[in-house]
Formats: structure tokens, sequence, C-alpha cells
């Protein structure tokens, strides 16, 4: 059986294995690193974001959410509970400073790997950010984008990807499931545990935790667009302008929502296995990005832009790959037995697009190389050599956003975006692995009436 979920509790791998200069390979961690006498974990500069790429100001609210209607998939015995972070367009100067995560997540976080004593635990807490809380939403109707981040992870792993879409004029809202983080602050002073990922064992477990987070997606959008929202701005939303994207486990569940919800107009799978195979059919003609790290698709060529991906069977990383890396001991990437996104490009159909980052690893499409690239080795741990070609963290994010946002804006705003349609000189390290023909004028205008 494939180990598709061997470190899929590893996902902040290359926070916790900082390399001058670059993101650190995924996959287990070692032994924590001995800090010298004089240096402990408090002894960093402040940490930060890069601000958002696009014109607006960021504002963000946080919700908690509660199906009633749903057991909890993990602990049957409560009703399924979601935090929410919602950024959106904001009014300038207005609001509060918006923290990154709580102090308690962290140190959470990094106790489940042993290494709580060795990085600081309070400056990754207090990572700057552009959102302000509680801000003063500009008007008008905007697209909505509901993110899910990898398994063990949480919804601060997302960040600089939903600010961005917030400043580029549209809703993101970023979605922590119950019990599927290492650490998830849920208000009446409690912390839910990742018990998923004690409890996932098999593709069978996956492809439930795929549906059921769908399920979490579509509740969130229930919240956010009926007849009673959950939050107070919502009348800012075009529920007729909806997109999934989704890291890991949570790329595979904005594929499982395009597969159970029609409300959803477009989909970007950030280096994930699918969960659940798509049929013939695909997803009824709406649009999909498949866009994954190089080194999880052995074998695969840029296809020359006739929608066929080129060597599709070494063209998907197994779920040990997309769950933490799987690498060899010389550096390269291991072949794997997952054929998901092969198998699922033969029946997407148009719209489709799949694109590969060169060195790029299973966690560069998240903040933690961002957040590892500002952390100083302690004195112990000598710097070890970049892999060659590899992505800084700030070059990784400004991919992801460029990338993501151009596909969001073209399929629910129904903007040109040159960037998809050929090489960028910018962002050399992207490949195109399988892509349809180029779309004529108007193509992206999804509004259902």
């Amino acid at each position: 059986m494939r180990e598709i979920f061997r470190a899929a509790c590893l996902a902040v791998a290359t926070l916790l294995l900082p390399v001058a200069g670059t993101a650190a390979a995924a996959g287990p961690p070692p032994a924590p690193p001995a800090l010298s006498p004089t240096q402990g974990p408090g002894t960093v500069a402040a940490l930060a974001l890069p601000r958002p790429t696009g014109p607006l100001a960021v504002g963000r609210d946080t919700l908690h959410l509660v199906d009633q209607h749903r057991r909890d998939p993990w602990v049957p015995t409560v009703a399924r509970e979601l935090m929410v972070d919602i950024y959106y367009p904001a009014r300038p100067a207005t609001g509060t400073p918006a923290r990154y995560a709580t102090a308690e997540e962290i140190r959470a976080y990094l106790a489940a790997l042993g290494l709580a004593d060795a990085l600081p635990v309070q400056a990754l807490a207090d990572t700057r950010i552009a959102s302000r809380a509680g801000a003063l939403p500009l008007p008008g109707r905007r697209p909505l984008v509901l993110l899910s981040p990898g398994l063990g992870v949480g919804r601060r792993s997302l960040t600089g990807l939903a600010e961005d879409l917030a400043s580029r004029g549209l809703v993101a809202a970023t979605v922590d499931h119950a019990y599927e983080s290492v650490a998830t602050v849920f208000p009446g002073g409690r912390t839910l545990t990742c018990v998923a990922c004690d409890r996932m064992r098999t593709d069978a477990d996956f492809a439930a935790a795929s549906r059921g987070r769908a399920a979490d997606l579509s509740f969130v959008l229930d919240s956010l667009t009926g007849a009673h929202p959950a939050w107070r701005d919502a009348a800012v939303i075009d529920p007729a302008r909806v997109a999934a994207v989704g890291h890991s486990l949570g790329g595979s569940a904005a594929a499982s929502l395009l597969l159970h919800d029609r409300r959803v107009r477009a989909g970007v799978d950030l280096d994930g296995t699918l969960g659940e195979p798509v049929g013939a059919g695909g997803f009824g003609g709406r649009a999909f990005l498949l866009f994954g790290a190089t080194a999880d698709h052995p074998g695969a060529t840029p296809a020359a832009g006739d929608g066929a991906a080129k060597n599709p069977a070494a063209a998907a990383g197994d779920g040990a790959s997309r769950g933490g890396g799987a690498v060899k001991a010389d550096g390269a990437a291991q072949e794997d037995d997952d054929p998901t996104w092969a198998q699922a490009w033969a029946h997407l159909g148009p719209p489709r697009l799949w694109l590969d980052v060169d060195g790029a690893d299973h966690f560069s499409f998240t903040d933690d190389p961002v957040l590892a690239d500002q952390i100083p080795l302690p004195a112990a741990v000598p710097p070890a050599p970049a892999p060659a070609g590899a992505l800084t963290g700030r070059q990784a994010l400004a991919i992801t956003r460029a990338y993501v946002g151009a596909f969001v804006e073209r399929w629910l705003c129904g903007r040109a975006q040159p960037l998809l349609d050929a090489p960028s000189r910018a962002f050399p390290q992207v490949r195109v692995v399988g892509r349809d023909p180029q779309p004529g004028p108007g193509a992206g205008i999804t509004r259902r009436r």
C-alpha cells in the first residue's frame, strides 16, 4: 500500500530546517539542534511576510462556524467545527494589526516535532502581516476564494496567498478543519489537536477526508452566502463567482468540492494527491489548475500546448511525496506510484492547466519557506549548501501568488491573463506540463444567472 500519509503531519519541515538562502527539502526533520549557551530560540529579528502585490488594503475577520447537521468524522461525539479567517479589500488605515498565529498554536506545532525549544515561538506567532482585523470593507460585489491547508498545518500557512488575493480585489477565506491541524485554538480556551494525523492510514481514509473537507467548504459557502450569513459583511460576496484552492490534502479537497458542489466555478490543487477519482466529464467544463513541484513529478516534461501531458505516467508524485517529500539519499526525487494527477488530467477536459515549478518542494506553496529564510541557524548548526536551483521563500511565494491569482481572476472575473498563456521571463522556473489551446476573447466569464 502506498504510504500516502507518511509525512503528512510534517508540513512545517521547511520551517523547521532553515537553510541560508533557500527552503530546505521536505521530509521528516532531524533531531532538534542544540543551541549554544549564548543563543536561544528568541534571538531572532522580527519576521514578516512580503507585502501583497495588489493595490488594495486588506482586512481580516475571524469566524467560528459549527455545522449542527454533521458529526465530526474524527470525534463523532461533537458537531463539526471550523475556524475561518476572511480576508477582504478594505479601507486603508481602519482596523487594528492582525496577528499571524497564537503562541500556543506555534508552540504546540513545534513541540509535536520536538523543536519548541529550538525555534523562536513568539517571533513566529508575531510574524508581521498586512491584514488589519476588523477593517472596514470596500464596497462592491467580489468573487470568493475558499482556501484549505495541508493536513497538520493549519490555515495560517496560506496567509501570504490569501492576503494577496484580497489585495487584488477578491475575498479569500482560509479554513481550519477541526482535529486536522497540529494545534488550532477554538473559542472557550480549547486547543484542538490533529486526531486525523494519527488515524489516517489508507487510501480510503484519505478519500473520506477529502470528501469531508469538501463538505466543510460547502458549509463555509452556505454560511457566507445563505439567507442568514455568519459574516457581517457577507453582502460584498458574489455567490456566482466562487473558486476553491488548497494545498496538499486541501488541494484534494478543492477537487472534491468541484465534484460535489456545482456552485464552485474553478479550482486549484497546490501539489496535493487527489483523494477522489475524476471520472469522464471531469468537472463539467469548470476550470482546474494542477500546480505542483517538478520534484514531485519525476519524468514530466513541458507540453507543446496541445493539451496533452508529456510522459503522464510518471507525472504525479506519490502521496508520501505530496505529504512530506520522498527524496533519495543523493537528493534526487524517487519514482513513485501515485497516478492521480495523470488520471485526472485525462478526464478533466477544457479548461485545464498543469504547471510544475522547478526548484520547488511540497511546501513551497505555503508561507513556511518565507519564514525559514528569515530564521538564523543556531550557532551549533553549520549552514548546508543550497540545492542547485532551489527557490528562496520569496521566489516561491511570488510564483504562487502570481499564478493562482491569474488563474482565479481569469475564470471568476473574465480578465485576460497573458501569464497563463506562455512561458514567463519573470518566472522561468514554471514549466507547462499540459494545457489546452489558449482561450478566446471573453473566456473566463463564469457568471451564473
